[in-house]
């Protein structure tokens, strides 16, 4: 069933989706083994005003580990834009003994040119990993800063499962035109990265 305003079905469910996005296109795709970091160098220009991230199953190497980007407007030589992000979580354990909905200030930013948390810390039992997306807005715009939002899921040796949630922009107006991914520690031992552009 559609939304209805006036008596008027203004969104139906197969319009609902490309009414707030349109239709994704795959530009390219990276897969860790055993990778200190995971860039995408190419392929982020004024093609699209919007591209998406999609990490699948990201496994880390080290154990208790962020998954974290940054990124770079010199084509992936350095990866430092200054960003100020915001970062919350809601979390739950396999006991059903915990759950709870907090800010994560030890995740946020203000002003700095580090790697941005995605995650709080991964296990790496061989059935842990984390998946999700990031979201980059006008990457090519030489007027704005550059937004972007995130949300994550992970599973940690512990037994817990924590979605994540990042916002936040990059405070530059020259065009971001390289991103990476990487652990805080360690290498990223598996997982696949997928790039669309947002038509």
């Amino acid at each position: 069933m559609g939304l209805i305003s006036n008596g008027t079905t203004i969104f139906d469910n197969g319009a609902m989706a490309s009414g707030f996005s349109g239709d994704l296109t795959f530009i390219s795709s990276a897969t860790a083994s055993a990778s200190a970091t995971i860039e995408f160098t190419s392929g982020i220009d004024s093609t699209y005003k919007e591209y998406v991230f999609y990490c699948i199953n990201m496994h880390p190497a080290s154990n208790d580990v962020r998954f974290q980007f940054n990124l770079s407007t010199n084509g992936g030589s350095t990866y430092a834009v200054t960003k100020t992000t915001t970062n919350f979580i809601a979390f739950h354990n396999e006991a059903d003994t915990d759950a709870g909905l907090q800010y994560q200030g030890g995740s946020d930013l203000s002003q700095s040119t580090g790697y941005q948390d995605l995650t709080e810390g991964i296990g790496n039992s061989n059935d842990d990993s984390c998946s999700g997306y990031l979201h980059l807005f006008n990457p090519s715009s030489t007027t704005f800063v550059k937004h972007f939002i995130t949300n994550f899921n992970k599973s940690a040796g512990t037994g817990y499962s924590v979605n994540s949630y990042a916002a936040g922009y990059g405070n530059t107006t020259s065009a971001i035109n390289a991103v990476s991914f990487k652990m805080a520690s360690g290498n990223t031992d598996a997982g696949t990265i997928y790039m669309f552009g947002v038509n």
